[in-house]
């Protein structure tokens, strides 16, 4: 079957899904979410065990019939790279990006390299209306089936902007440029800094951090204030907070 044998090679290599232009979506709330932000899948594919679902009915009712596959089982769990496997997947376009602006509000991910925590990224900056994310060659694959799950349908409320020279964007940046750092010479309360205005928010590898040459390149040095023992936050905690702190102070203007 041609479209199985699509659908298991786009699920399971980043090769196949980057040379395509295509996505595989995992769970009915990731293909839902997708429909509502973007349109109809270019194919749905259906667990025969799941017809009955009131959710998968009302999708069913919903979606073009020439673009839906019902599937044995089995072929799901084959198809699907989540250890506990979706009984509704979507293959879809991967939407476009566009160019990020020097004076937008951006996050910029540095050498983020698990999955989960480039996904809760995506989130929280969704959630924090942050609408363009950057991330460096060395980072996670954005459109993985992981990043795509820990996202939860971010990924089509943002604009997401991958293989970027991270450094060279900051040093062109046009407003404030906040590397978040654990401690040193010059750092400052990340609350005490104006975040009203452009800035862009540096997150960097999950051991190492920033590297030194985005560190220097960015405007701040900022800190987040830990009166507890322990010595650093994981790196979606982090960018969760830096975000939500940029949305407090804006909504304190209005």
């Amino acid at each position: 079957n041609a479209f199985v044998k699509q659908l298991i090679a786009l699920a399971h290599s980043s090769r196949e899904r980057r040379k395509a232009g295509l996505t595989v979506l995992d769970g009915v709330h990731l293909v839902r979410t997708y429909i509502e932000a973007i349109g109809a899948p270019h194919a749905l594919a259906i667990a025969e065990s799941a017809l009955a679902r009131d959710e998968v009915r009302v999708l069913l009712g919903e979606t073009d019939t020439q673009l839906i596959n019902v599937l044995a089982d089995k072929l799901m769990v084959d198809a699907s790279s989540l250890d506990s496997p979706a009984f509704v997947m979507a293959i879809v376009a991967t939407p476009d990006s566009h160019a990020i602006a020097p004076d937008a509000t951006v996050m910029i991910l540095e050498d983020v390299q698990d999955p989960g925590n480039v996904g809760s990224i995506l989130r929280s900056a969704a959630a924090a209306g942050v609408t363009d994310v950057m991330l460096s060659k060395t980072s996670a694959f954005a459109w993985s089936p992981k990043v795509l799950r820990a996202a939860q349908g971010a990924h089509f409320l943002v604009n997401i902007v991958e293989g970027m020279d991270v450094v060279e964007y900051v040093r062109a940046y046009r407003g404030r440029s906040l590397a978040m750092v654990a401690h040193g010479e010059g750092v400052s309360r990340l609350q005490d800094r104006d975040l009203t205005g452009p800035v862009a928010l540096l997150i960097g590898n999950e051991g190492a951090g920033l590297s030194r040459e985005l560190i220097d390149a960015a405007t701040d040095r900022v800190t987040i204030p830990m009166p507890g023992k322990i010595e650093s936050l994981n790196a979606a905690a982090a960018a969760a907070i830096c975000l939500f702190e940029v949305a407090r102070q804006r909504a304190a203007l209005k």
